[in-house]
C-alpha cells in the first residue's frame, strides 16, 4: 500500500491543531501563542533542515559532517544552558557534558560498525543523542536548584561539621543524576509494550525486515542510556560547585 501526504492531506491535519488551540482558549490556559509559535517554527525548521540535509548527504564531506554535529552539540547546549536557571557557566558545562557523551557513544557506535561514518547516519544519530542529553542535564539542572533551595539548612550544617563540599553535596548530586536519567529509563521499560519507538516503527513502515529493525532499535535504546547517563553524571558534578563561592560558602 502507497500513502501520499499532499498538501490536502497537511491542511486537514492542521486541524488537529486546532482541537489544542480549542482545549487552550476553554480552559484558559494562556499557551495559544506559544503553540501558533511553535507550529510555525516546526514547519519553517523542518523545511530548512530537510533541504539542508538533502544537501549534506549528498555532498558526502568529512569537514561538512563534522561542522554540523557540532553545530548541534552547541545548540543542545545552549538550550540546557537555558534551563539552569542561573547556574554559573551552565554553558560551559552543558557543553562538555553533551559533547562527552556524544564523542564517546559515536565512538563506541562507530568502531563497533553499528553505524558507519557517513552524513545519513552520524548526523541523525548525533541529534538523537544531543536532543536527549540537552532534555536529562535540564531535569538535573532543576533538581539541582530545587535541592539546594529545598535543603539549604541540612548542606551549611554539613559543611559546619567539617564536610568538603563533595561530601554536603553528594546526595543532592545523586539525586539530580537520578532525576536526569529517570525520564529514559521509564522509556526502556514502556518501549513495545506502551510506546511504539520511531526508529523501528519507520524502518518497518520503509520496508526494512523486522528483525533488523528491533536490532537498530535496541542499540539506540542501550545507546541513549548511556548517554543521558554520562551527560547526567558530568553536568551533576561539575555544576554542583556552582552553588558555593570561591570561599566554599553556599550562595545566596
Amino acid at each position: 500500500m502507497n500513502l501520499a501526504i499532499n498538501n490536502t492531506s497537511l491542511f486537514f491535519a492542521t486541524a488537529l491543531v486546532g482541537i489544542a488551540l480549542l482545549i487552550v482558549y476553554k480552559e484558559k490556559l494562556g499557551l495559544g501563542k506559544d503553540i501558533l509559535i511553535s507550529v510555525f517554527r516546526a514547519v519553517i525548521q523542518l523545511f530548512a533542515v530537510g533541504y539542508l540535509l538533502g544537501y549534506v548527504f549528498e555532498l558526502n564531506n568529512v569537514i561538512v559532517t563534522l561542522a554540523l554535529v557540532l553545530v548541534i552539540i552547541f545548540n543542545a547546549s545552549f538550550n540546557a544552558g537555558k534551563r539552569s536557571k542561573g547556574i554559573s557557566n551552565a554553558f560551559k558545562i552543558s557543553f562538555i557534558a553533551i559533547f562527552t557523551a556524544t564523542g564517546l557513544t559515536l565512538l563506541v557506535l562507530i568502531l563497533s560498525g553499528s553505524v558507519l561514518f557517513i552524513p545519513s547516519q552520524v548526523i541523525p544519530i548525533t541529534g538523537m543523542i544531543a536532543s536527549n542529553s540537552m532534555i536529562a542535564i535540564g531535569i538535573a539542572y532543576r533538581n539541582l536548584n530545587a535541592k539546594f533551595t529545598d535543603q539549604r539548612q541540612q548542606v551549611l550544617e554539613k559543611l559546619a561539621l567539617g564536610a568538603d563540599l563533595k561530601q554536603a553535596s553528594v546526595s543532592i548530586v545523586r539525586d539530580s543524576i537520578r532525576a536526569g536519567m529517570s525520564p529514559t529509563i521509564d522509556s526502556a521499560k514502556t518501549i513495545g509494550i506502551v510506546s511504539l519507538p520511531g526508529m523501528m516503527s519507520g524502518l518497518m513502515f520503509a520496508g526494512v525486515d523486522p528483525t533488523r529493525a528491533i536490532k537498530y532499535q535496541i542499540m539506540v535504546t542501550f545507546m541513549l542510556l548511556s548517554t543521558t547517563s554520562i551527560a547526567s553524571v558530568i553536568a551533576s558534578y561539575m555544576a554542583y560547585k556552582e552553588f558555593y563561592n570561591d570561599r566554599k560558602q553556599l550562595k545566596n
